[in-house]
């Protein structure tokens, strides 16, 4: 007797349509519109996985360049001095220190400005 892959098809169909739920149009009904779609989400996801970090980065530096020219320092010259004085925290850290706790930011602004200054 003849398979055929009526079981295994339909299955494949419900989990192309439970990735799509929610898309407009034939992109979330017709099947060939479904899988193109799928292909460009994906590769979409992953080209966006990467942007994501490029762009936390960004707002970190910003923040705390922000914060640091409020005590009278440039973004270069505090990360330098951070350095110099063998601070080791990681800018995600240095720009929530920044918004949320800004007393114990402006100690590390302090032991940087003397590393500088000596």
């Amino acid at each position: 007797m003849r398979t055929t892959k009526g079981a295994a098809r339909n299955k494949a169909k419900k989990r192309l349509r439970q990735r799509t739920r929610g898309y407009r149009g034939g992109r979330g009904s017709m099947l060939r519109t479904m899988k193109e779609t799928l292909v460009r989400a994906g590769q979409y996801a992953y080209r966006d996985r990467r942007t994501r970090k490029r762009q936390f980065r960004r707002l970190w530096i910003i923040r705390i360049n922000a914060a640091t020219r409020q005590h009278g320092l440039r973004y270069s010259e505090f990360m330098h001095g951070l350095a110099k004085a063998g601070v080791e925290l990681d800018r995600k850290t240095l720009s929530e220190m920044a918004v949320r706790d800004p007393d114990s930011f402006e100690a590390i602004v302090q032991q940087v400005k003397e590393t500088l200054a000596a």
